[in-house]
């Protein structure tokens, strides 16, 4: 396999667009996600379509082992990550001391330590070749509290920073860390957290579209980038850093309040 491009949460959304535009620049990759059905229909379409090899992987990464088990399969393989693509991820709807604490810590070790584990593991490779690019999807809720979502904010804000961090870190070499930062995207994200009935999601943005300027992004080892907005919420998210932290967490808090 070549230029190969690991993409977790692979099986809609986001990460299926991503898998396709990978394809479409004749790329191989290994997929994976929870969903075996989805993720070898991909692979079916993927490979007869635009003659690649699809490797799927059906994992659970909220779960501590995964990852480990994820490099070592790829390894006995002979299978080398050029471009990981970290985009599982999911949210919540609801207050903090009232929402089921099994669920938001499957979410802090999906969004947090899993995607914090395959950087460790597939970076030092990398550097290694000293070649090879990372595309950790955030959100534009990295950027502020979020009440009604506050494990889900707080995630993505470490991704962002976590992001950051490593970009400079790697500054002296040729791999290249980037955060991409949606806006509210149309994809199943929104009837599972339950954001779809808040004013928040009342316009989405095509994942396609989203998917592509993440793309291209990573390609270019962008640090940042910001989509999915209309221009007015462009505007606001500039203002945010001049605006009091109390009036942007009632904005917020009023704005995922379901209707």
């Amino acid at each position: 396999m070549k230029n190969v491009a690991l993409i977790t949460g692979a099986s809609s959304g986001i990460g299926k667009e991503l898998a396709i535009i990978h394809a479409e620049k004749k790329g191989d990759m290994v997929l994976i996600a929870r969903s075996a059905d989805k993720l070898n229909a991909l692979k079916i379409e993927l490979e007869q379509k635009f003659g690649i090899k699809v490797y799927v992987i059906v994992k659970d990464l909220s779960q501590r082992e995964a990852v480990q088990e994820i490099y070592e399969e790829l390894q006995q393989k002979g299978i080398a990550v050029e471009y990981l693509i970290n985009n599982a991820g999911f949210g919540g709807l609801g207050q903090f001391a009232e929402r089921d604490w099994k669920t938001d810590e499957e979410m802090i070790h999906l969004n947090i330590r899993a995607l914090t584990a395959l950087c460790r593991i597939f970076l030092p490779d990398m550097i290694k070749r000293n070649s090879g690019r990372i595309l950790n999807v955030s959100s534009t809720a990295s950027l502020m509290p979020g009440p009604l979502q506050a494990v889900y904010f707080a995630s993505k804000a470490y991704v962002t920073s976590f992001s950051n961090a490593l970009s400079e870190e790697l500054s002296n070499t040729k791999v290249t860390v980037t955060a991409l930062l949606p806006g509210a995207t149309a994809t199943e994200f929104g009837a599972v957290s339950g954001m779809d009935k808040t004013e928040m999601f009342k316009k989405t943005f095509p994942a396609r579209g989203v998917a592509e300027d993440g793309y291209n992004a990573m390609m270019k080892g962008t640090l940042n980038k910001i989509t999915g907005m209309s221009f007015y919420q462009k505007l606001t998210m500039s203002l945010i850093p001049l605006i009091p932290t109390k009036f942007i967490i009632k904005m917020v808090k009023k704005m995922q309040a379901v209707k």
